[in-house]
């Protein structure tokens, strides 16, 4: 069995007052007690990534680009500062076995949703691979659980040509019946960057997508409303599976797979503020991002911008 022991602290810098708070200093490490608000974990495998990436690298480097905000939001005249974050630390993959690590990821995962019922965990990537482990946790602890996922990809390919990857988290998690099709939700496909053997997947399983094209024609507001009232009567909890690429390359170069025709940053974090302020959403993973590649730290930034306005909407009234 593996439990809790795997949770590596994350070491937070220290500061100078200077008049504001650092939304780095939100993050506390956690102390084995019960926690109840937002929970960090970060799960920092790559591996798996079908294309080179080094975004095993990324919960560290998002945690980090906190330090580039304050905690105090001029937009809703709302201070941060006593809404902390609780960090557990990263999940210490096995060095070698890919399977193993995964297998950790969900148990470690499901062991600290158990401990702590009240908590809204924010897990961080790592490449898309571990939202397979990461949701599996969450349906095991929570039931049936519906998926909004941003994605500029299907991430159902199949698992017997390379086994569980980036690309095949949402089939994984469909053949071993840990989620039903018509309960996930696929946001932001991208032109050109999917194949129709798994368009034609989705549709057998009922799975809904949104392509860019309908997001721009439509706005985001207006197909989150309908995606939450599809899924609230049918499910025990929402989760939120972001995959940075799902932006244009503009608005994300740190991620391995960046492409044009994408969504812009300002859609991105209109939708997590929309979600976030929704209580059947009871989860959120970041994933994709390779800090080595990712121009001064673009990428990262906005990921930790995207944890801020999670936590500022569903702690503070419109």
């Amino acid at each position: 069995m593996h439990d809790i022991e795997h949770l590596k602290p994350f070491g937070k810098p220290k500061f100078i007052d200077r008049g504001i708070t650092k939304a780095v200093e939100l993050l506390q490490e956690w102390d084995g007690g019960p926690v109840s608000g937002i929970g960090l974990i970060g799960m920092p495998l790559s591996k798996t990534s079908i294309s080179h990436s080094g975004a095993s690298a990324a919960p560290e480097v998002i945690r980090k680009m906190m330090n580039s905000f304050t905690t105090y939001s001029i937009e809703r005249d709302v201070d941060l500062q006593f809404a902390p974050i609780t960090d557990f630390g990263d999940i210490t993959p096995h060095v070698t076995d890919l399977k193993e690590t995964q297998a950790r990821l969900e148990q470690v995962m499901e062991e600290v949703l158990k401990k702590n019922p009240g908590m809204t965990p924010i897990i961080l990537g790592g490449d898309h691979s571990i939202s397979a482990s990461s949701i599996a946790a969450f349906c095991n602890v929570h039931g049936p659980v519906g998926i909004i996922q941003f994605d500029a990809h299907h991430d159902l390919r199949n698992l017997e040509d390379g086994g569980p990857s980036n690309g095949t988290p949402f089939r994984n998690l469909l053949e071993r019946k840990k989620i039903n099709g018509d309960h996930l939700i696929q946001i932001g496909l991208r032109d050109f960057s999917n194949g129709k053997t798994y368009r034609d997947y989705a549709k057998e399983q009922g799975i809904t997508v949104y392509p860019m094209s309908e997001v721009n024609a439509r706005g985001i507001l207006g197909i989150l409303e309908e995606s939450i009232q599809q899924l609230q009567s049918q499910v025990s909890a929402v989760y939120v599976s972001v995959d940075m690429d799902v932006l244009d390359q503009a608005f994300a170069p740190g991620c391995p797979a960046i492409g044009p025709g994408g969504m812009n940053s300002d859609t991105l974090i209109a939708a997590i503020q929309f979600l976030s302020s929704h209580r059947a959403v009871r989860g959120m993973d970041i994933v994709e991002i390779d800090p080595a590649i990712d121009f001064r730290d673009m990428t990262s930034r906005l990921a930790s911008y995207l944890i801020l306005q999670f936590l500022l909407f569903r702690t503070s009234k419109p």
